[in-house]
């Protein structure tokens, strides 16, 4: 009988040491929790005890490459409960989110510790010359750390800091598991024909399959984004899509206990609380001090910006989309939320003759992997080289091998395409390693990995993907080259690990890529026939690349307005939140949800993510990204010199420099609005800035 040995603690007999999932038990990650909290406490403390003088190598260097193991095991645990959850793994995340909450405070409110760092910082100053530009951003970093985390207050404060904290990890843990059960509830189950009307043969298929499933006859569709937003685009039934778009707006709002309404009120109020505590009016102010915006007005005035350039074009795009649906109803008809984006496809259909259902045979999954990895061969020299002995947490997985130009290894990288009940909505990258450099000077290189939600395969067919997927797949794929090509020192400035409106630059940029058709032409072709993607379809593309951009634009704007209302506020939030969400956004909103609908609580971006006060990024990020891929634009998409700066300026440096900087040594200037503006077809006397 062989004994379990938890593979936290031994060196991986795996391919670049990847994490062997196939041996890990949910007890493993428990006591690979507990164990890091204790390992991680001894390092502290031998840290802050040390009897020499503090310096940056033995105090903050130190502390950067502390606690490692904590820092994997809740990697692991984060990323599973996110990409492949079971009932075990969301109780022990939610067991442990208080623990690990106190566990934090414990570092930062040591006294020692935070005199040391303390000590480092205000000699800075003096002794500028002595650190190279990393360094100096890891010591503001480190000590901003500690102060941000109540280090200078007082005692009774700091313990009310430690509460507050403590009870946000718990909140927010609870957030995100009742959207998933909530969303994973649903099913409208369909049992005749008739209700599939309007429905490509692609969807029906797997709706079918998803009756299948789940042991049902019929067909099944979901809350999953690749059932949800092709019924909602396709279905003639108008009561069967507000049926959908009813309970996809409704999630998290019954009386049960996945009800998020308080839940909210209470996130908002304790991040007020605990920002207030640090001396900051709003939370929005304390989150802003670390970001590029800076401050809420600046925010505030881009949304304003956007509003003034985009309201009107926006209108005029929704007013189209009624004039169709009138002419095909009548006069008397009051288009719906529920009813947007079926005769918004009916108006594409009829001004570009491109149907989103046209081009899924020429975008299979595996030729737009071959496309997506052919892109970064040409622009950065790396290759991908799928190796099956890594381990993967699900059999859908997959992972790779990814080469340098010089046929140096460069990352890991994950896959994983298709929804599943234990996984998350959405899409996203993820690390299960960073990148960093050893004591000795060895490049310790990232594992990185994308998770999605794209259409699957069914029996008949392999995954073909809409045009929207594949600028999800390159999205994605932005942020992985972001974590691949990471080149720096220390783990904390790796990668993503960026101010966060500056994070979004590296995917966004990529979408760019989606309609441009040279990069088509690489990997397009209709999975039966090998016919590639007509000319003529790419011309209707692009034609039609700025469809209804404006009102695009508008909802992001809501959701910005929305996310600036909860956290640039100085007093508790007591209103109704339904109510208060209406006010919040209503300057933005051109097509008003029904009084049942709320997004506050299911807003995930803002209550359980990284995004509170934060998501005008998107926004602000495409301004970067229109900037940056008008370079290429002038230059060739594929350009060799374009791509090699963006790498060494952008993707490589992490957040070793202020983003801005990096920005300005890779585009020789600040970006200006006027690319975004002229990418999405709108024309505009304002300044540039």
């Amino acid at each position: 009988m062989t004994l379990h040995t938890n593979p936290f603690f031994a060196p991986y007999d795996t391919p670049h040491q990847t994490f062997p999932f196939d041996r890990c038990t949910v007890a493993d990650i428990e006591e690979a929790l507990n164990e890091g909290m204790q390992r991680e406490l001894e390092e502290v403390q031998r840290i802050a005890e040390a009897e020499v003088p503090p310096t940056f190598k033995n105090t903050i260097a130190a502390l950067d490459s502390s606690g490692a193991l904590l820092h994997h095991a809740e990697t692991v645990l984060g990323n599973l409960t996110s990409a492949e959850t079971t009932p075990e793994l969301d109780a022990l995340e939610e067991k442990f989110a208080p623990l690990l909450s106190e566990h934090a405070s414990r570092i930062m409110h040591n006294k020692p510790l935070f005199a040391r760092v303390k000590a480092v910082y205000d000699a800075a100053e003096s002794a500028a010359s002595d650190y190279t530009v990393e360094e100096k951003m890891l010591l503001e970093q480190t000590y901003e750390a500690f102060e941000r985390a109540g280090a200078t207050l007082s005692d009774a404060d700091k313990e009310r800091f430690e509460a507050i904290s403590k009870e946000l990890s718990i909140l927010t843990v609870s957030f995100s598991q009742n959207r998933l059960k909530e969303t994973n509830a649903f099913r409208l189950h369909l049992t005749s024909e008739e209700e599939l009307a309007g429905l490509p043969a692609t969807q029906r298929e797997q709706a079918e399959v998803a009756a299948k499933e789940a042991g049902m006859e019929g067909w099944i569709v979901t809350l999953k984004g690749p059932s949800y937003a092709p019924f909602m685009t396709y279905a003639d039934n108008r009561e069967l899509r507000r049926r959908l778009y009813m309970a996809y707006n409704t999630i998290c709002t019954h009386e049960n206990d996945a009800d998020n309404f308080d839940i909210v009120r209470q996130i908002v109020n304790k991040r007020q609380e605990l920002a207030q505590l640090l001396g900051y009016a709003t939370f929005a102010d304390y989150a802003l001090k670390r970001r590029m915006a800076q401050a809420p007005a600046n925010v505030l005035r881009l949304l304003d910006r956007l509003i003034a350039d985009y309201r009107e074009p926006a209108l005029q795009e929704l007013e189209a989309v009624s004039t169709v649906a009138r002419r095909s109803q009548g006069q008397d008809f009051s288009l719906e939320p529920w009813d947007f984006s079926y005769y918004s496809h009916k108006l594409q259909l009829e001004r570009y003759e491109i149907d989103g259902e046209m081009l899924r045979p020429f975008l299979e999954l595996s030729r737009v992997k071959q496309g997506v990895f052919g892109l970064a061969t040409r622009l950065y020299g790396i290759s991908f080289r799928r190796e099956p002995t890594i381990p993967v947490y699900h059999p859908d997985v997959e992972a790779y091998e990814v080469l340098d130009a010089d046929g140096s290894f460069l990352a890991v990288l994950y896959c994983d395409f298709h929804p599943r009940t234990g996984k998350q909505n959405g899409a996203w990258m993820t690390n299960y390693k960073e990148q960093w450099t050893e004591a000795d000077g060895t490049d310790s290189r990232p594992h990185v990995a994308v998770v999605m939600n794209l259409s699957k395969p069914t029996a008949t067919t392999p995954a073909l993907l809409t045009l929207g997927e594949v600028s999800t797949f390159l999205h994605e794929f932005g942020h992985a080259l972001h974590g691949m090509f990471a080149r720096t020192k220390y783990r904390s400035l790796s990668g993503t690990n960026v101010y966060w409106d500056f994070v979004e630059l590296p995917s966004q940029f990529m979408e760019n890529y989606a309609v441009e058709k040279e990069f088509l032409r690489t990997f397009a072709v209709h999975y039966e026939t090998g016919e590639p993607l007509p000319a003529a379809y790419i011309e209707r593309i692009i034609a039609s690349r700025n469809f209804n951009a404006a009102y695009a634009c508008m909802r992001q704007v809501s959701f910005g307005l929305l996310d600036m209302a909860y956290y640039n506020r100085r007093t508790p939030l007591t209103e109704d939140i339904r109510t208060f969400e209406a006010e919040a956004w209503s300057r933005a909103q051109l097509l008003p949800p029904p009084p049942e609908a709320c997004m506050s609580v299911q807003f995930s971006h803002i209550m359980a993510g990284g995004y509170a006060a934060g998501y005008y990024s998107y926004k602000w990020a495409e301004v970067l990204d229109a900037d940056a891929f008008s370079l290429f634009k002038e230059l060739g998409i594929f350009n060799r010199e374009a791509a090699s700066r963006f790498r060494d300026n952008i993707l490589s440096r992490g957040g070793t420099e202020h983003p801005a900087e990096l920005y300005r040594r890779f585009r020789g200037r600040d970006p200006q609005v006027r690319a975004l503006l002229e990418r999405d077809g709108l024309c505009t006397t304002a300044t540039e800035k």
